[in-house]
């Protein structure tokens, strides 16, 4: 009775140890696959990891595969990177990503990292957008930041942009600048600091509203059309005085941008003000009973 019991055991435990056949050919696809001469080839399993997760062991994988020699594949495996459900993983790779020696890559890591509200993506960002001569930023070297300049907006850029909710207002009868914010992605002279303007819009900080009006007086007419574009969805008629000086700016996306912003804000300025709702009164307190008169 026990040797049968112990074979029983044996048995079970062995079949738990097996791999699905089907599981184990899935496996040997994509380890292939990683590691192919073809740089496509990486770069679409990759993409594909995105799918499994954190199942091990490929987690590991994305994080080795940052340092292929392909720039493709190594901006495929910072989008893959945050579909992992591991925070601390996923931080400490990006955080890797952030000194690509190749722009793009550090850049979608910054982008990524933003996404998910970890500080240092938003300092990135601000250091791509802030000038050279700012001794506070020190995300990106010189040689990197003029790289970025030269760099053309990926076209996943405005999709990012989209699902992230970057610049968007929810003021009703006011348009949310969808077509202004394509068209300054996905035309080739945008530059990276223009797209960080674009994607840094929502916030409202004393630093990033510096470098929001810092970004107004730039050399680069894609970057002064994108901080336009921010500080006007930012809904604050305060902003008019920013943008007023830009309505005779040289380039015609520009100047506008400026008059359809400072009408914009114009609009929010004159709009009649909701009814203030008075207080809520206070529940009258119950009167104490009059104690009747004995007799």
């Amino acid at each position: 009775m026990r040797k049968r019991l112990a074979l029983l055991v044996l048995c079970s435990l062995t079949a738990l140890g097996q791999t699905n056949p089907k599981e184990k050919a899935s496996r040997d696809v994509l380890d292939k696959a990683l590691v192919d001469k073809n740089p496509d080839t990486r770069r679409q399993a990759v993409i594909a990891l995105s799918l499994v997760g954190s199942v091990d062991p490929y987690p590991s994988d994305l994080q080795s595969m940052l340092a292929d020699k392909d720039v493709e594949v190594r901006l495929a495996v910072v989008s893959s990177l945050t579909d992992l459900n591991n925070a601390t993983r996923t931080s400490l790779s990006l955080h890797t990503a952030l000194n690509d020696a190749v722009p793009e890559v550090s850049f979608a890591a910054a982008r990524a990292l933003y996404t998910l509200n970890d500080p240092e993506g938003k300092t990135a960002l601000l250091s791509v957008l802030e000038s050279e001569s700012k001794s506070s930023s020190g995300f990106l070297t010189k040689q990197k930041r003029d790289a970025l300049r030269m760099m053309h907006t990926p076209k996943t850029m405005f999709l990012f942009a989209v699902k992230t909710g970057a610049a968007f207002a929810p003021v009703p009868g006011l348009g949310a600048g969808v077509s202004s914010m394509q068209a300054l992605l996905s035309d080739p002279a945008t530059s990276g600091r223009a797209a960080a303007a674009l994607l840094l819009g929502k916030e409202k900080d004393e630093q990033t509203m510096a470098a929001l009006r810092d970004a107004l007086s730039d050399k680069d007419w894609s970057v002064r059309a994108a901080a336009i574009h921010a500080l006007s969805l930012q809904d604050d008629p305060a902003r008019q005085t920013d943008i007023a000086p830009l309505i005779d700016d040289k380039s015609e996306p520009v100047r506008l941008r400026a008059a359809a912003g400072y009408v914009r804000l114009e609009a929010i300025k004159n709009a009649p003000k909701p009814p203030v709702k008075p207080p809520a009164k206070a529940p009258a307190k119950p009167r104490a009973k009059t104690p009747a008169k004995k007799t």
